[in-house]
């Protein structure tokens, strides 16, 4: 599987090929051997691999980097547990997960989001919005 060393790379990528996910794993092949997802809450095993969208959605009007940084970062904390990283993937969507993820199997592993890619993210995110305001900031 390819890095993406930039963040524009990143961004490129997901404007060229419409319809990929973000998943923060140890990678498809340990995803694979361990099997999907499981809801740990009620214990039962997901029908595949929680995933997150990284396409903009129509409303959005800003860049789509900014929309791309924001979905990499909104989740980058999984990055923090064990040698989890984030990746970007095809897949068949099959339901939602529990926290109204898309859950999808028949993986198919495009890109690795490099270190260097990931920082610049976060930076763009950290610059191009106000992280962590949400409705109940509002007065």
């Amino acid at each position: 599987m390819r890095e993406l060393e930039t963040f524009a790379d990143v961004v490129a990528l997901v404007e060229a090929c419409p319809g990929l996910y973000l998943r923060y794993s140890e990678g498809p092949e340990r995803d694979l051997k361990d099997g999907p997802s499981r809801d740990y809450e009620s214990g039962q095993d997901l029908p595949g691999w929680s995933v997150t969208t990284v396409d903009p959605e129509p409303w959005w009007r800003r860049p789509t980097s900014d929309w791309v940084a924001r979905r990499i970062c909104k989740y980058a904390e999984l990055g923090t547990e064990s040698d989890r990283f984030p990746w970007l993937l095809r897949g068949r969507r099959v339901g939602s997960g529990p926290d109204h993820e898309p859950i999808v199997d028949e993986i198919a592993p495009v890109a690795v989001i490099g270190k260097a890619a990931l920082d610049e993210a976060q930076e763009r995110y950290r610059d191009r919005f106000d992280v962590g305001n949400d409705s109940r900031d509002e007065t």
